[in-house]
C-alpha cells in the first residue's frame, strides 16, 4: 500500500485521463485508473487499473473500499458530437447515467471531491467573442447537454451534500507528452487534428466539414489546449478542493482561436507536406466560433498554460503521430 493520496481516475486509460494520471503520479499521488477500456488502451495506464463500467454499482463501490479512495476526476464519457447527433440515448446513458451511479457510489464511500471533465460545447453556439463563465449555457448537441446537465447535477450535490466539485469546461484538447508512450489514439479518428496527420500518413481521408462559416477563411475556430497543461490544471482543482475550496465551473483555454485552415497551415509548416482534404458541407451541431476566456481560470486555479502554443501542439502531436500511425505507403 502507499501512503500517497489515492485519485480515482474514470476513463484514465483514455486520452485525457492517461495525461492526467501522469500528472497526479508526478505531484504525488496514486492514480488508480476506472476504465472499461471501449476506447481507453491498457497500454497507457502504467499504475493499479480497474476495468469496469460507471453503470456497474457494485464494481465502482469495491474500487472504493479497495484502494481507499481520496477524489475523483471523471473523463470517462462518450465525446462525438457528430455520434450524439444521431445517438442522444447512448449519452444520456453513459455520460448523465454513469456519472450518476459514479455519485452515489462516492457518497456511500464517503468520497466528497471530484474534479470533472466537462467541455466548451456547454455555450452552443456563441458569437465571435471569448466566453466567460457567465455566457450563457445553450448547448446544441446531445454531448454538450450531457455534460452540462452533469455540471448542474454536482452544483446540487455540493448544495446538498457538501461535495467539493470543479467543473473544467475546456475547449479543444490537443497535442501529445513530450516524454512519448500515450497520445490520441482512437480506432475511429474524427478530432481535427490527429485526423489531419492520418491523412497526411495515408491512414485516411480528411474533410473540410464547412468553408461558409461567418469566419475570415469560412472555416470553424476552436480554442486549441495542450493535454499536458489540461492536466496540471486538473492537478490544481484537486490541490483546491483538498484545501476546503468548494470548486465551480472553469474554462480552460488559451483565449486564442484559430481555424481549421489555420491548423492545416500549421501542420504544413511542421512536416513540410499539404494534408490531403475535400470540402463537404458543415456538420449538424458544429458552431462556427468557440473559444474561452480563461481568466477566472487564471486567477483562482493560478492557471496559465505553458504548452498550448500552436507550434508545440501541432509539434507533439506529429512525434506521436508517426510513432502510432506510421506512413502507409500510396
Amino acid at each position: 500500500m502507499t501512503d500517497r493520496p489515492t485519485v480515482l481516475v474514470t476513463g484514465g486509460a483514455g486520452y485525457i485521463g492517461s495525461h492526467a494520471c501522469r500528472a497526479l503520479s508526478a505531484a504525488g499521488y496514486q492514480p488508480v485508473v476506472y476504465d472499461n477500456l471501449s476506447t481507453g488502451h491498457r497500454s497507457f495506464v502504467s499504475g493499479p487499473l480497474v476495468t469496469g463500467d460507471l453503470l456497474d454499482g457494485a464494481a465502482l463501490a469495491r474500487a472504493f473500499a479497495d484502494h481507499k479512495i481520496a477524489a475523483v476526476m471523471h473523463f470517462a464519457a462518450a465525446s462525438l458530437v457528430g455520434e450524439s447527433m444521431t445517438d442522444p440515448q447512448k449519452y444520456y446513458i453513459n455520460n448523465v447515467q454513469g456519472t450518476l451511479s459514479l455519485l452515489q457510489a462516492m457518497r456511500n464511500a464517503g468520497c466528497h471531491r471530484i474534479v470533472f471533465s466537462s467541455t466548451g460545447a456547454v455555450y452552443g453556439n456563441a458569437d465571435s467573442k471569448a466566453l466567460p463563465e457567465d455566457f450563457p449555457c445553450a448547448p446544441i448537441n446531445p454531448y454538450g447537454a450531457s455534460k452540462l446537465m452533469i455540471e448542474r447535477m454536482l452544483a446540487d450535490y455540493r448544495t446538498a451534500y457538501g461535495f467539493g466539485a470543479f467543473c473544467l469546461r475546456y475547449f479543444n484538447a490537443s497535442g501529445a507528452d513530450p516524454a512519448g508512450g500515450i497520445g490520441e489514439l482512437r480506432d475511429n479518428e474524427t478530432h481535427l487534428i490527429p485526423r489531419a496527420m492520418m491523412a497526411l500518413q495515408g491512414h485516411v481521408e480528411f474533410a473540410v466539414f464547412g468553408d461558409d462559416y461567418d469566419t475570415p477563411d469560412g472555416t470553424a475556430i476552436r480554442d486549441y489546449i495542450h493535454v499536458t497543461d489540461l492536466a496540471a490544471a486538473h492537478v490544481a482543482a484537486l490541490r483546491l478542493l483538498e484545501q476546503g475550496h468548494a470548486g465551480g465551473s472553469f474554462n480552460l483555454g488559451t483565449g486564442s482561436g484559430f481555424s481549421v485552415r489555420e491548423i492545416l497551415d500549421a501542420i504544413r509548416q511542421e512536416t513540410g507536406r499539404e494534408v490531403p482534404h475535400t470540402i463537404k458541407p458543415r456538420r449538424a451541431g458544429d458552431p462556427t466560433f468557440l473559444v474561452a476566456d480563461p481568466s477566472a481560470a487564471r486567477k483562482v486555479l493560478n492557471f496559465v498554460p505553458r504548452h498550448s502554443d500552436l507550434p508545440t501542439i501541432v509539434r507533439t502531436a506529429w512525434a506521436w503521430h508517426q510513432k502510432a500511425h506510421p506512413f502507409r505507403p500510396r
